[in-house]
């Protein structure tokens, strides 16, 4: 029985070796990638180089998308070695509360993206005609209303997150390996998470609106240029480019 646990906890340790391993790959890959767009962008403002509105949005997604990997990508590698109780209360909701925020922000920035996209390649007669013109002035605002819709819709989690407790006796106390997390009423909890999932549904869907009148904006197009006898190079032509950018969204 001894020799059968001891071959248990050493396939145990080996397990989490390698799901440690994991996560750190994942999280060193996304934090270099995300780090030298940062840089890019961060070179681009010094030389004093003219950016454009994606640009702008895409910096807030850089942003946003190293907090939700860092906050939780390092506290997962760290707990899947197996160390344990390395975070405090204020830890603990700190980082929830920010890998929440930069989740979110990843999400509503690519939705902003997608839906400026749609806009920008729509015909001049199309009903966004007006839109083409007005959207530059709220891009800005659009951006940092983002952040703030995030930054207060997420507050509860502050409430609900704790250290790494070592019993579960409380019927409504939720493990998540290095913290834990407490829900205190079920109605309050339900009424929460309705308010934290509106958000993300909605971005998800004007995604896929954009992306549904991207591609059949470029259908149209490709559709009469077929009679147009005119020598042109298809890689470098807007609906390739843009064929592009919806593949990448």
């Amino acid at each position: 029985t001894l020799w059968l646990g001891q071959q248990g906890t050493v396939r145990m340790a080996a397990s989490d070796v390698a799901v440690g391993m994991i996560f750190l790959a994942q999280t060193v890959v996304g934090a270099l990638g995300n780090s030298s767009l940062f840089l890019h962008y961060l070179g681009l403002y010094l030389t004093g180089c003219r950016i454009r509105h994606t640009d702008m949005i895409l910096q807030h997604l850089i942003v946003a998308n190293l907090l939700a990997l860092l906050c939780r990508g390092v506290p997962q590698t760290v707990a899947a070695f197996g160390v344990k109780g390395f975070l405090s209360d204020v830890g603990c909701k700190l980082l929830f509360y920010l890998q929440r925020v930069g989740r979110g922000v990843s999400i509503g920035s690519t939705c902003l993206l997608s839906v400026f996209q749609a806009i920008k390649i729509s015909p001049e007669n199309s009903s966004y005609s007006e839109l083409k013109v007005k959207a530059p002035r709220y891009f800005g605002l659009s951006i940092y209303l983002n952040w703030i819709l995030y930054l207060l819709v997420n507050i509860m989690i502050i409430l609900q997150m704790t250290r790494k407790r070592s019993t579960y006796n409380i019927t409504n106390m939720k493990d998540f390996e290095y913290c834990s997390g407490v829900h205190r009423d079920t109605t309050l909890q339900s009424l929460y998470a309705a308010l934290v999932t509106f958000p993300d549904v909605l971005c998800v869907g004007l995604m896929l609106w954009a992306s549904s009148s991207m591609v059949l904006i470029l259908h149209r197009h490709q559709q009469r240029m077929q009679h147009v006898h005119k020598a042109s190079s298809p890689r470098s032509s807007p609906e390739s480019r843009a064929t592009k950018t919806i593949l990448l969204l």
